[in-house]
C-alpha cells in the first residue's frame, strides 16, 4: 500500500481529472463547482494516518472459551475491518499483528513509537502484561473490547482512573462499526499536526500560534495584503468569470448582488486557492472585520465566497482570522470529515434553543462527497455589501457547537436543528438549535470568545476520546457547573 503521495504526483492525479479521496475528504474531478484546487486536504500533505493495529490474546486461555482459535479470531476481525475500507482509505497500518506476550511487541518498538495511535483489539483473558506495556509508550491507546472477551475491562477500569491511564480509552462493544469510530480521534491528532493555516491579517499572536504549534503540531503562518493582492490580480478574468456562473447557475437565487460584485468574490476565492498552493497550506483566514475590511473587503471583494468554496472541498476558510475556531474546524474535520459552521448565539429561553447565526454558510455541510443544501446569494447583512451564500441547513440534524479555548480546554453543546429561520433580523445563515441541556445556563457558562463552530452530528463521544488523548479539559457549556 503506498503511504505517501507527492505534491507532483497529486497534481498529476487532479489535472487528470480522477476524484481524489484523502483523510475521509474528497477532492472533485474536473468539472464540479470549485473543483480546480490542487490542495491536499488536511492531514493528507505529507502522509496518510499512522495506526498500530495489535490483536491482543493468547492461544488456549481459560476465557472466553479454552478451546478458542485466536488465529480464526483475527481472521473474523479482518472481515469486518475489510467493511469498513471506505472509511480507513486513508489510514496505514504500520503495525498489523497478532501479540501473545509482552515480549514480542520488542519487534515493533520503534514503530509503535511513531504511530498517531494504537487501536489494540482484546481477544482473551492473560493480556493485561501486553496491555501495560502499550500504555507505557505513551501513544493514544484504543482498546476495542468486544462481550465475552476476558475479564480486563476491570482492571482497565483502574488504569484508566490512574495517571499513567491518560493515553488509555476503551470501547466496549458488539457493534463492529466502531473499529472505525474507535480510529477518528487518531485521525484528529494527525490532521491537527499536517494541518497549515494561512492568516491573512496585519497581525497575530505569536504566544498563541507558540502554543498551537507545541500542543497540536498546527503551523499558522500570517501573511500580508499585498501578496494577497498579487494573487487576486493574477486570477485572469475568464476564470473569474466561469466560478461566477457556477455560483449564480447553483444558487436558487440572487438577491442583493451584481454580477460584478460575484466575479471580485470568485476572483478573491481564485486567489486563496493560489496562495494555499504556493504554501501547501489546508486553512485559510481573513481579519475581514478587523485590518482587511477597508484595504480588502470594501476596495476589492469580501472572503465569504472563497470561505465556502474551501469548506465545500473539505478543507477551510475562517471568517475574522478566528484562530480558535480555525483549529475547530480542523479537529471537526479529522473526527467527522465534515466542515463546521462558524457562528454566534443568540438565546430563546422560551424554546430552549441557542440561535446560531452568522451570514456566510457552507452548502457542503455534510462533507465535499455529501449533497449540498440550497443556497441563495446575498449580501452580508449588516454591511449591505459583499456577496455571501445563504445556506439552508437541514431541519432535524443534530449538531455539535464548540470552540478550543487556548489549549487546555474545549468548550462545547449539542442540540437539534428545529428552525432555519427566514427573517431580515440578525446574520443571513440561521438555525435553531433546541439545546440538550439548558439553555439559560449555557448563556451563564458562555465564555472563551463570541463565537462557536457547529458541525452536523453529536459527536461528543469522539471529543470525549479526544480530549483525553490531548490532555485537554472537556467542558458542556449547557449543564450547570
Amino acid at each position: 500500500m503506498q503511504t505517501n503521495i507527492g505534491r507532483r504526483e497529486f497534481l498529476q492525479l487532479a489535472a487528470a481529472g480522477a476524484a481524489v479521496h484523502f483523510g475521509g475528504l474528497y477532492i472533485p474531478a474536473a468539472g464540479a463547482q470549485g473543483d480546480r484546487s490542487r490542495i491536499i486536504s488536511p492531514g493528507c500533505r505529507r502522509s496518510k494516518v499512522k495506526v498500530a493495529k495489535i490483536y491482543v490474546g493468547v492461544q488456549g486461555s481459560h476465557y472466553p472459551n479454552p478451546d478458542l482459535d485466536v488465529k480464526k479470531e483475527v481472521q473474523s476481525y479482518e472481515a469486518e475491518f475489510a467493511k469498513l475500507k471506505d472509511e480507513l482509505a486513508d489510514v496505514e497500518f504500520v503495525v498489523d499483528g497478532l501479540i501473545s506476550s509482552a515480549d514480542q511487541l520488542g519487534q515493533w518498538r520503534d514503530k509503535l513509537k511513531e504511530v498517531d495511535g494504537i487501536l489494540a483489539i482484546h481477544l482473551t483473558l492473560w493480556t493485561m502484561p501486553i496491555i501495560e506495556e502499550l500504555l507505557r509508550l505513551q501513544r493514544p491507546t484504543m482498546i476495542f473490547s468486544a462481550p465475552y472477551s476476558g475479564h480486563e475491562w476491570h482492571v482497565l477500569t483502574g488504569l484508566y482512573k490512574q495517571k499513567e491511564g491518560s493515553n488509555l480509552e476503551c470501547v466496549l462493544t458488539s457493534d463492529y462499526r466502531q473499529l472505525a469510530a474507535a480510529i477518528r480521534p487518531f485521525r484528529a491528532i494527525h490532521h491537527l499536526r499536517e494541518a497549515k493555516v494561512l492568516n491573512l491579517a496585519t497581525q497575530q499572536s505569536d504566544e498563541y500560534m507558540q502554543q498551537v504549534r507545541e500542543k497540536f503540531g498546527t503551523e499558522i503562518k500570517r501573511i500580508d495584503l499585498q501578496r494577497a493582492l498579487d494573487a487576486y490580480n493574477a486570477v485572469s478574468n475568464d476564470d473569474a468569470e466561469s466560478e461566477a456562473q457556477l455560483w449564480i447557475k447553483g444558487a436558487r437565487e440572487v438577491v442583493e448582488p451584481t454580477r460584478p460584485d460575484i466575479v471580485k468574490s470568485c476572483r478573491l476565492a481564485l486567489a486563496f486557492e493560489r496562495l494555499m498552493n504556493e504554501e501547501e497550506a489546508t486553512v485559510m483566514a481573513v481579519d475581514c472585520y478587523g485590518s482587511m475590511f477597508e484595504p480588502l473587503c470594501r476596495a476589492y471583494a469580501y472572503p465569504c465566497i472563497g470561505f465556502a468554496r474551501l469548506n465545500n472541498q473539505g478543507l477551510g476558510g475562517i471568517c475574522q482570522s478566528d484562530l480558535p475556531c480555525a483549529m475547530t474546524h480542523i479537529l471537526f474535520q479529522g473526527l467527522s470529515g465534515r466542515p463546521g459552521f462558524v457562528c454566534n448565539p443568540g438565546f430563546d429561553y422560551s424554546t430552549n434553543s441557542a440561535i446560531m447565526i452568522h451570514c456566510l454558510g457552507t452548502p457542503k455541510m455534510d462533507g465535499p462527497d455529501g449533497p449540498a443544501a440550497s443556497y441563495r446569494l446575498r449580501s452580508v447583512m449588516e454591511r449591505r455589501e459583499g456577496v455571501v451564500p445563504q445556506v439552508k441547513m437541514r431541519i432535524g440534524e443534530r449538531t455539535t457547537q464548540a470552540v478550543l479555548d487556548g489549549t487546555s480546554k474545549l468548550l462545547y453543546f449539542t442540540g437539534r436543528i428545529t428552525d432555519t429561520p427566514e427573517t431580515d433580523r440578525g446574520c443571513r445563515s440561521k438555525i435553531t438549535v433546541k439545546v440538550d441541556g439548558d439553555a439559560e445556563q449555557l448563556w451563564k457558562n458562555w465564555s472563551g470568545g463570541i463565537h462557536r463552530v457547529a458541525c452536523y452530528g453529536d459527536l461528543t463521544k469522539e471529543l470525549e476520546h479526544f480530549c483525553r488523548f490531548k490532555q485537554i479539559e472537556l467542558v458542556n457549556e449547557a449543564v450547570k457547573a
